[in-house]
């Protein structure tokens, strides 16, 4: 007996179990920033979760699967593949969702450059996009307020520019962005209080504002 959730059909669940086997692929044996302990296959499961929460489409769900693959482990010829696994729309998707597309991470642009080319361009980009970022972002920024609750402001030394500032100028641009396109009221909303009490935090314990490093290379993500 088949079963499938509403809205889901068989060939959208073959979708999603296609961008799974991939992201697995590329993400085998990677963790997330903090240490070893957590496997970053977990991240993108999570933000594939909030997606469908929040009535994403197959194509969204396995964008989000997918979405730091190409960044971080290949660029272009990362996005044929999942073109020819996914098809165009996820690979459209993931590019969009991509702030480099270098084949070598170490050639990588600086942070602040990749970041804010990557907002002007979510300004222009389509809705599917907005709602696959939006999750991203708050999958992020829940882990970021749990971690902050365990080490305090040293979890801005497992960041590149090691700066609250410059996070937070980051998250507080994306909320503007996706309070303007008017992206799940609800999920940008969690998003806004979750980076909000982060920022109440690390006020509290005296806060953080070293400027961002030039390099562009990152040691995780987020």
């Amino acid at each position: 007996m088949t079963t499938t959730t509403p809205g889901y059909d068989e060939q959208d669940w073959a979708l999603v179990r296609r961008a799974a086997d991939l992201a697995w692929e590329k993400h085998e044996g990677e963790y997330r920033k903090g240490g070893a302990t957590v496997p970053y296959i977990s991240h993108v499961w999570t933000v594939a979760s909030i997606v469908m929460e929040h009535g994403g489409t197959a194509v969204q769900a396995a964008a989000a699967l997918l979405h730091d693959t190409a960044e971080d482990a290949g660029g272009e010829k990362v996005l044929d593949e999942i073109r020819e696994a996914c098809g165009a729309e996820v690979a459209d998707l993931v590019r969009a969702l991509s702030d480099s597309l270098v084949e070598n991470p170490e050639d990588k642009a600086p942070w602040r450059e990749r970041k804010e080319a990557y907002l002007a361009e979510l300004r222009r980009a389509p809705d599917p996009v907005h709602l696959v970022s939006a999750a991203d972002k708050l999958a992020n920024a829940r882990s970021m307020l749990s971690d902050f609750a365990e080490v305090g402001s040293e979890l801005w030394e497992r960041f590149r520019t090691k700066s609250a500032a410059d996070q937070f100028w980051y998250y507080e641009t994306l909320i503007e962005i996706f309070d303007e396109r008017g992206t799940i009221p609800a999920l940008t909303g969690e998003l806004r209080e979750t980076i909000a009490e982060l920022r109440r935090r690390d006020e509290a314990s005296g806060g953080r504002t070293q400027p961002a490093e030039a390099t562009g290379a990152e040691p995780g993500r987020r």
